[in-house]
């Protein structure tokens, strides 16, 4: 009388046994995906200072604003672990360094160092870092440092990484970006508490979600700080905090920013497409400034759809037009080769790229172009843009036809 229902009761666990295995596998294909293609992570002590220089390196200062729990680990500074928030919800602090990137580096890659402090004549080393005290503190630092200074040299852009981070990765990738694209602004790193660890994606997607109020805090302080423009840089899971906190901020009616928010270039997201959908739909005053960079081929956000129940991704999904009439400029990268081999960091090796939308959307192109046609017109922006376009054959821009100003580069001429 009993063995049926006892069937019964093993036959419905088996069913969604099946299903979280599928997603467990993919999982674990991922990771081991993105192992068996690292292109090398810091070493113990990553941040500690070196007292050489080497001729020609360049050094670059980054301010950073951190939802990070310190760590005074020599060489640390912050761990994977969330700050407790504050009355106000947003746990924040903050802290500066100075990193020298080599003479011989590049465009794209990170020379880390195999020892601490490393050699600056061939990897990227940290001159500099230390903590900053307060909210205050950090503005008077930020309004110091763009004091003196006109044109796009008085910029901000804020980067904000993705999942599997470390919080010397952080410092260095955005370094790197700095160095490779050429930005003579101030940058900020806003780095929220990713453990960089392959199997803490679900803690990773929380601390970037807990950090938002964080990111519209930071975002808030470099506008009243003396900018000119603020642009934003997200890559991967970054995209999601970087949209909650737009979002949240256009709903409290602050969506501009104070008129400061500039170009937002959303590179790889690792976002629901329907999500993403929602959200820009709240972003009235950001809208026409978005440049989404998608590719197709992006095998991590591929993976991550599966796990996310065969839903795609916004960094993969190539229906740009569809995307484009919500108001947003989409890049299409899916033709750019790119020594990544998962194919989803190719915006770090592409240090022109930013300087190509801003400069496309200035000339007034509004609509649609085809690739030949890009690349034929391009040069009247220049011969380095014209040699960027002949490096990069493939990209395809599709820009809104609502868009009715033309939108600051995030890295480039205005």
């Amino acid at each position: 009388m009993n063995t049926v229902p006892a069937a019964r009761n093993t036959a419905l666990p088996a069913r969604r046994s099946r299903g979280g295995w599928r997603r467990a596998l993919a999982l674990v294909t991922l990771t081991l995906v993105i192992a068996s293609c690292a292109s090398g992570r810091p070493i113990s002590g990553a941040l500690i200072a070196s007292q050489d220089s080497a001729p020609g390196a360049a050094e670059h200062t980054i301010y950073i604003a951190t939802t990070r729990a310190r760590d005074d680990s020599k060489g640390t500074y912050f761990s994977g672990e969330r700050i407790e928030p504050d009355e106000n919800g947003a746990g924040i602090d903050f802290a500066s360094a100075t990193v020298s990137v080599p003479p011989g580096h590049e465009p794209g890659k990170i020379e880390w160092p195999r020892k601490a402090p490393g050699d600056p004549a061939k990897d990227f080393v940290t001159r500099s870092a230390g903590y900053i005290d307060n909210a205050e503190a950090f503005q008077a630092a930020l309004t110091e440092a763009l004091a003196g200074r006109t044109g796009e040299a008085r910029d901000v852009v804020v980067f904000v990484h993705g999942f599997n981070t470390l919080f010397a990765e952080g410092v260095y990738r955005m370094a790197q970006t700095v160095n490779d694209t050429g930005f003579k602004g101030v940058p900020v790193l806003f780095t929220w508490a990713s453990r960089g660890n392959l199997l803490d994606y679900v803690y990773d997607n929380n601390s970037a979600t807990a950090a938002r109020d964080a990111l519209e805090r930071t975002l808030r302080i470099a506008s009243a700080s003396g900018a000119g423009k603020v642009h934003v840089l997200a890559h991967s899971m970054g995209n999601w905090v970087t949209l909650e906190a737009l979002r949240q901020a256009e709903i409290a009616g602050r969506g501009t920013f104070g008129g400061k928010l500039g170009q937002v270039v959303l590179a790889s997201p690792d976002i629901d497409v329907d999500v993403f959908k929602t959200q820009v739909r709240r972003l009235d005053g950001a809208k026409s400034d978005i440049a989404l960079l998608v590719s197709a081929d992006d095998r991590a956000l591929n993976l991550s759809s599966r796990i996310a129940g065969n839903k795609p991704r916004l960094g993969s999904y190539i229906k740009d037009k569809e995307i484009a009439a919500l108001g947003v400029t989409v890049v299409d990268l899916t033709a750019v080769k790119t020594s990544d081999s998962l194919r989803h960091g190719k915006y770090a090796e592409l240090p022109g790229l930013a300087q190509l939308i801003g400069n496309r959307l200035a000339a007034g192109d509004r609509l649609a172009v085809s690739q030949a046609g890009f690349s034929d017109r391009v040069g009247q922006f220049g011969t380095s843009l014209g040699g960027f376009v002949g490096a990069t054959a493939g990209i395809v821009i599709t820009t809104p036809a609502m868009v009715l100003g033309a939108p600051a580069a995030l890295l480039g001429n205005r």
